[in-house]
């Protein structure tokens, strides 16, 4: 099984709650005796909104939609389950996913996210990835106001043999994460992580903090951080999207690490979050296990979520 099939299996168990919602209602309306008309369109509209897809993306497809269907160019309910498909990928498909290594030296990734978000556990699902990738890793413990955070990274270091950078409970997050660069370098490390403490996005010194480590790299490493990722909670919906838009004002967020997608988030809010935010979902979380993290595939989450891909293409 290739990388495809990995991807589409593991999201695929992730987003089963989500199907529940969504899948029911969608095999509902495309029965093979439905007729194509404004009642369905209707009906179509409401569930995909239901699903967390999103309002703005949802209006328009919806639009479309029904311009194609005034001038024949969509006909049949066939060719909407497959036109339905190829607007949502058209859209995933238009955001860079890749990872943006450093050209020479340690590539510096900074992770932030509100406490409770799986902030922490998924800096070690991705340090996992990025060792499985055959990439040395280095984690730098810069949440240094919960004692919690630098004792639950410490031990997925040891199980991970990845090596850590740490200071005592309180310490200055910002030296922490000067030694922690120093230390990539030395070490020549592929890739150093930085976790970065989680209190509340409203809290002005947080803000003032991430800005100040994010200074304090640039003085080791001129070009770094080459990745600022934002970890966000699946299943909070809108309130995901308040976070991101707070700390992108401070972090110059590059990419998404969407946690929790396997719990009762509605998949279509990845849809919805890159929307609203114009930030690429870089890695989806789903499931509980130290390897249920994957970089993020819309071909593979499209098919999970809707379950089109025997559908008719038909082209956006």
């Amino acid at each position: 099984m290739g990388f495809f099939g990995k991807a589409f299996d593991k999201i695929k168990a992730g987003l089963a709650k989500t199907k529940k919602v969504l899948t029911t209602p969608i095999q509902d309306l495309f029965v093979l005796t439905r007729k194509l008309d404004e009642k369905f369109i209707d009906e179509l509209e409401e569930t995909l909104i239901t699903a967390d897809i999103g309002v703005a993306t949802t209006t328009k497809i919806i639009e479309d939609l029904k311009h194609k269907y005034k001038h024949k160019e969509i006909m049949e309910v066939p060719q909407v389950h497959a036109y339905l498909q190829a607007s949502l990928l058209k859209q995933l498909q238009s955001m860079p996913r890749a990872v943006k290594f450093a050209p020479s030296g340690p590539t510096v990734i900074l992770i932030a996210g509100v406490n409770g978000t799986g902030k922490t556990t998924s800096v070690a699902k991705l340090a996992n990835w990025f060792r499985g990738a055959g990439k040395k890793v280095i984690l730098g413990a810069c949440d240094t106001f919960r004692a919690a955070a630098i004792e639950q990274l410490t031990i997925w270091s040891g199980r991970l043999g990845v090596e850590i950078v740490k200071h005592q409970m309180n310490a200055d997050p910002a030296a922490v994460a000067f030694d922690a660069v120093e230390a990539a370098i030395a070490r020549k490390a592929d890739v150093l992580l930085i976790d970065t403490a989680g209190r509340l996005h409203t809290k002005q010194n947080l803000m003032t903090e991430l800005g100040k480590i994010r200074r304090v790299i640039q003085k080791k490493l001129p070009d770094a951080p080459h990745e600022t990722w934002l970890v966000l909670d699946a299943t909070t919906g809108q309130n995901a999207i308040n976070q991101a838009k707070a700390f992108n004002e401070v972090l110059q967020v590059s990419g998404l690490v969407l946690a929790k997608l396997d719990g009762t988030a509605k998949g279509g809010v990845v849809v919805a979050i890159e929307e609203q935010l114009k930030l690429p979902v870089k890695f989806v979380g789903v499931g509980e296990q130290i390897d249920d993290v994957e970089a993020f595939d819309p071909e593979a989450f499209i098919k999970a979520l809707l379950d089109l891909d025997k559908a008719e293409a038909v082209a956006p």
